[in-house]
């Protein structure tokens, strides 16, 4: 495909912000209870001055409506998150799991919607921020898919069905996922072109982002970097719980031990 430049949401962080910290890609399920009692820890211990979700919070998201399921998991991923955004702010960009969070799921969390992509001003740093799935150009079939799922009719025709059915559903392209990730299918990386556009055009030096489950840093060109994410899963072995942390002195990874 290719590479376009979409037009870039800024938002410019207080003076006051010392410590900002990005995550990626947790997943969070009922089935992976170390890692939702990860990030229980992680929110109820940090000390940064503000939390940026850069998407797939969830393993997967059908609608808002399931946040007034009783006892819904969705319901209660939701009261950790209400608790720290009254201590700081919280941005959350949209994933491919959980991009049919909506108004009620922000609201429910006391949390701010990001658009895809973002440029953080941060002191004299522009960064780009995305889920990161809008530049992996090579794996066509997704990205036909992505924009038919974010149009209106299709998510208006999705909605429409049952919580029910829509979660069966979620549970048969989880299945499929997990098939064609035991299969050892290669899944397509973020496209190299494409990401220095964006930041050319952002005029920004990094782009942060998660979607690829690939965590590294990659240097574009002396100027330019983009760095990766890691997703969550705290029964691997080793464990997986990495904070992204950003201060006035650069980037470094916090590992989150496991609970």
């Amino acid at each position: 495909m290719t590479p376009t430049v979409p037009r870039f949401e800024e938002l410019l962080a207080p003076a006051h912000w010392r410590t900002v910290d990005f995550i990626s890609d947790l997943h969070l399920q009922a089935a992976e209870p170390a890692t939702v009692a990860a990030w229980r820890h992680y929110l109820h211990t940090t000390t940064a001055d503000a939390l940026f979700i850069l998407g797939d919070l969830f393993e997967v998201w059908v609608g808002d409506d399931a946040l007034i399921e009783p006892d819904s998991f969705e319901a209660e991923g939701c009261a950790p998150l209400r608790a720290v955004a009254q201590r700081m702010p919280v941005y959350f960009m949209h994933g491919n799991r959980d991009f049919l969070a909506g108004p009620a799921f922000l609201a429910r969390c006391g949390i701010t919607g990001l658009a895809d992509p973002t440029v953080l001003v941060f002191g004299n740093q522009r960064l780009v921020l995305s889920h990161g799935d809008l530049l992996c150009l090579d794996d066509m079939d997704y990205q036909r898919f992505r924009v038919e799922a974010r149009s209106s009719a299709w998510q208006q025709r999705f909605l429409a069905q049952s919580l029910a059915q829509r979660r069966q559903q979620a549970r048969g392209i989880r299945q499929e996922s997990e098939a064609r990730k035991q299969s050892g299918a290669s899944y397509a990386d973020v496209d190299g072109p494409a990401a220095i556009a964006w930041l050319q055009a952002a005029q920004a030096s990094t782009l942060i982002h998660g979607h690829t489950h690939r965590p590294a840093d990659h240097h574009l060109s002396p100027d330019l970097q983009r760095v990766v994410l890691s997703d969550w899963d705290a029964a691997a072995h080793p464990p997986r719980a990495e904070v992204l942390r950003m201060t006035t002195a650069g980037l470094e990874r916090i590992a989150i031990a496991p609970k």
